[in-house]
């Protein structure tokens, strides 16, 4: 241990006549700590959040998507899929057609989202097995019980959809209407009919309040395409392979093929919330800040309580260098106690959530049941050395004051 850091420690403890200069170093203690926890608690609760979102936008959407320029739609879809199956960290390839579509139930008519998909490839690449809450993934064929109905192909409808179309029955007769293919008043509109089967709920809102799920040949038909589709979705068995992953897809099958991630697909999303999370970091360091302004009062009392031993020490030996070090210790010493007693107190509390989930939100609103809660190492060294940085700066101008007394001036009058 360095003289300095043992002058440090004793210094922290002041006289008892002076004792409110401790209060002032405790009080400097307990806001840098509540300062630390309380960003760790609001970026993990931020993070959870994120990492919600995420896997749910990307348990629709698939990792990656391959298309072509100008929605020219790809032909020899088959071997372009054969080729990606070959590369590392492919999970699963699925061909998919996207189209605006009129639909009608009954009497109800809206607008929506239809989405084709090879129904024996769609659960290698999204969730949409897992967030089926009503019927099944067939969508070949559809019949009901009556014999005199026909048997029609399936379609999924996400559950507001449903909801507002009063859909609720399995066999259930849907009719789509797709514009296109119409280039002028004597074309007609493409119309196919469905029948339910079955209602899927991701727990985001434009997913279920917009889409539907038909066969790829279905699909080709309503929307005119001939044999082929919009584009292949794919996922990975890790979601950190996912840019070098594309790279290779762009560079092995050049143009017309371009590559969206799962991030291209929803930039403004996650761009925003990456955004928030740095204004909250920045906006909840005011309260470490404040502390640290309690660093530097403490600091300057402690300066003038000991006037007599700086002269002193300065008289025996000790350079302007080593008496600014015994104060710069001081300070770090104040924010490194905070800034563990904070990570702890962070956890501790993030982990409890965690555990016993004691904040709970209504499902009926939220598309979760309690605040979720991910803890990020990153997060933690970037608090605690922001919180460790903003002491440190807090004890230049009072251990500036003290390397600058001149020992003469200091124990003149002792």
């Amino acid at each position: 241990m360095s003289y300095e850091f043992f002058i440090a420690k004793r210094y922290l403890k002041a006289k008892r006549k002076t004792g409110f200069i401790s209060l002032i170093t405790y009080i400097s203690i307990v806001g840098v700590a509540v300062g630390v926890a309380a960003l760790i608690i609001v970026l993990s609760v931020m993070n959870g959040f994120e990492k919600e979102v995420r896997s749910r936008i990307i348990g629709f959407d698939a990792h990656l998507r391959v298309r072509t320029y100008h929605n020219q739609g790809m032909v020899n879809y088959q071997e372009t899929m054969q080729k990606i199956e070959r590369l590392d960290h492919i999970v699963g390839v699925c061909p998919y057609i996207y189209g605006k579509v009129m639909i009608k139930v009954g009497k109800n008519v809206d607008g929506m989202i239809v989405k084709g998909t090879d129904m024996k490839r769609i659960t290698r690449v999204s969730d949409l097995g897992r967030n089926l809450v009503y019927g099944s993934l067939k969508l070949d064929s559809v019949s009901v019980d009556e014999g005199s109905e026909p048997t029609l192909p399936g379609i999924l409808l996400g559950k507001n959809l449903a909801d507002r179309l009063l859909a609720f029955d399995i066999g259930q007769k849907v009719t789509l209407i797709s514009p296109s293919g119409v280039t002028n008043i004597f074309t007609l509109p493409s119309v196919k009919q469905f029948r339910l089967a079955g209602i899927f709920e991701t727990g985001m809102f434009e997913y279920d309040d917009a889409f539907g799920y038909i066969s790829i040949e279905s699909a080709q038909k309503l929307m005119r395409m001939g044999n082929k589709v919009s584009g292949l979705e794919i996922r990975l068995d890790d979601l950190s392979h996912v840019n070098s992953v594309a790279q290779r897809i762009n560079s092995m099958l050049g143009y017309p093929y371009y590559v969206l991630t799962w991030f291209d697909m929803h930039r403004n999303l996650f761009s925003w919330m990456q955004l928030e999370k740095w204004a909250m970091f920045i906006i909840l360091s005011l309260i470490i800040v404040v502390a640290a302004f309690n660093i530097v009062s403490s600091l300057i009392m402690v300066v003038m309580e000991k006037t007599r031993e700086i002269g002193i020490l300065k008289s025996m030996g000790a350079n302007s260098r080593s008496v600014m070090r015994i104060f710069m210790l001081e300070g770090l010493v104040v924010g490194g106690v905070g800034a563990i007693c904070g990570s702890i107190i962070g956890y501790l509390l993030c982990w409890s959530q965690q555990t016993y989930k004691f904040f709970s939100l209504p499902a009926d609103i939220y598309f979760i049941s309690s605040l979720p809660i991910a803890m990020e190492t990153t997060d933690f060294i970037m608090i605690v050395l922001a919180a460790i940085g903003l002491s440190f700066l807090a004890t230049l101008y009072p251990s500036h004051k003290a390397a600058n007394l001149e020992p003469v001036e200091a124990i003149r009058y002792e």
